[in-house]
């Protein structure tokens, strides 16, 4: 035998490998595979869902299109939107504007291009502010004097100077901002946010609403946080902002957990034998569903919504201790905690039943508004900041729209969607940065315009979302939460 064949009919001795542990042989193994029970629970969820989806079900019919590559790494995994209703006015609280005291008592001079205004008041006299301006924190962000505690936090916002949208009136704006459109019948942004998302606790609902004024109604009502053509399942649960945020929340006196399990059992049978004979209604898929998380709720949301645990100093913080702060700021707090608890999308309404809309008396009108909305919203930026959070919790600020330079009775002012500001915080955005501009009075969004699509499309993006890849099918028709526009403002990341 030569050389050659011997070499050829050798051994060949591979050297001793070990492959590194997966990170789910590490669950296994570690803690005596304790981590392995919380990856069963994920997993056996996941294939549930799926399995739904093979099915068919109402509400998961979609879900493979969720697939289609639409998200991307997020920045925030929750969102807090502080709903200013009824149109604050920019040019008094973010916007300074000194052209309005040079003009003030004179109409616009005819360079500014004419818009339409609800009351009609373009040609009315324009009025001054008479609010005291300064700029505050390293930034220098200018913030009027009806704000002294939001100018505290100001090197953690993002101020957009330059949105802007088509509702002319509260209905439309209202309905815009929530759905991205000025007619109802669209899914709101928390509902997409929900259907592609889901919600990070099993036990409590993805996306939450709640309004300060329980008298007032929020223009359009409930289909502000509706789930337009999705499954009825999607939408917002309506949180009360008095001491009950949930209603018949708890079990009544003599009424065991095994005889509510049994009576929920049965009747999750009898609607469900309703349902294989009416598939399309999605409403009772919903129903049954918040049957299962409404049992399921009685074990952790009791604790979640009880602020008795909460220091003195906490509640002070948010301003619970004064009587013109405490209803606001009991929803802000309320906020932090369901945040902590895993809720993706939370809406909080101030002034609920169109409050900020000063068509006369703006002095008076946002001096109560500011009073009530401004401890508490810098108590909860604070709170998230030094609990860790602010990072992972995008805050949204903002109204419906603005109000114009023109003044309205003497002393008030009309509804303005071709400028107006907002701002955001936390979430992976900038901080103590100004994002656009208005013209010399603040009528119109001029630099770095950004419409509620590109908003909404911003939001999406911070959580993780391509809004133009997340679709939901209906009739047929690829539908996404921007309405096929938008863009994503880059300025505005971190």
């Amino acid at each position: 035998m030569s050389d050659q064949d011997f070499l050829s009919t050798r051994p060949v001795m591979v050297p001793h490998h070990v492959a590194p542990l997966s990170r789910r042989d590490w669950l296994q193994r570690a803690g005596a595979g304790f981590g392995g029970l919380a990856l069963l629970d994920l997993m056996t969820r996941e294939a549930i869902a799926w399995a739904d989806a093979e099915a068919g079900s109402p509400t998961t019919a979609n879900l493979k299109d969720s697939s289609l590559g639409w998200k991307r790494p997020a920045t925030a995994k929750s969102v807090i939107f502080l709903f200013m209703e009824g149109g604050p006015s920019h040019i008094d609280l973010f916007d300074p504007k000194p052209a309005l005291g040079q003009l003030a008592g004179k109409p616009l001079p005819s360079s500014f291009k004419p818009v339409i205004t609800p009351m009609g008041e373009f040609h009315s006299p324009v009025l001054a502010s008479k609010r005291t301006w300064k700029q505050h924190g390293k930034s220098g962000l200018w913030v009027s004097d009806w704000l002294p505690h939001t100018a505290t936090c100001v090197d953690d916002l993002t101020v957009i100077q330059s949105c802007w949208g088509n509702g002319l009136n509260h209905v439309g704006g209202v309905c815009q901002m929530n759905t991205g459109s000025i007619l109802g019948g669209r899914p709101s942004l928390g509902s997409w946010v929900s259907y592609g998302l889901g919600s990070e606790n099993h036990n409590l609902p993805g996306y939450v609403v709640m309004q300060d004024n329980l008298r007032g109604t929020v223009a359009g009502g409930p289909r502000n946080w509706g789930a337009g053509f999705m499954p009825a399942a999607f939408q917002g649960t309506r949180f009360s902002g008095g001491s009950e945020p949930i209603a018949n929340l708890r079990t009544p006196a003599g009424l065991g957990l095994d005889r509510q399990r049994g009576k929920l059992e049965f009747l999750d049978q009898l609607n469900r034998r309703h349902l294989q004979s009416r598939f399309d209604q999605t409403e009772l898929d919903a129903r049954i569903q918040s049957y299962e998380l409404a049992f399921r709720m009685q074990a952790e949301a009791p604790e979640a919504v009880d602020l008795a645990s909460e220091t003195d100093e906490v509640r002070s913080l948010y301003g619970m201790d004064n009587k013109a702060t405490e209803s606001y700021g009991r929803l802000c707090l309320l906020a932090r905690r369901l945040v902590e608890r895993g809720v993706r999308f939370i809406q909080l309404y101030c002034g609920a039943g169109g409050r900020w809309d000063a068509h006369q008396d703006i002095e008076g009108n946002h001096a109560r508004n500011c009073l009530a909305m401004d401890k508490p919203v810098a108590g909860l930026i604070k709170d998230l900041k030094r609990r860790g959070l602010l990072e992972q919790t995008l805050v949204v600020w903002g109204g419906e729209f603005g109000r114009t330079p023109m003044s309205e009775k003497g002393d008030g002012r009309d509804h303005n969607p071709y400028g107006f500001t907002m701002w955001m915080a936390g979430g992976g955005v900038k901080a103590g940065a100004v994002i656009g501009r208005t013209d010399e009075v603040g009528l119109h969004a001029v630099e770095d315009r950004l419409h509620v699509h590109d908003i909404h499309a911003t939001i999406l993006h911070c959580l993780g979302v391509d809004h133009s890849k997340l679709i939901y099918r209906h009739q047929g028709r690829p539908e996404r939460p921007t309405v096929n526009e938008g863009r994503v403002c880059n300025k505005l990341l971190a």
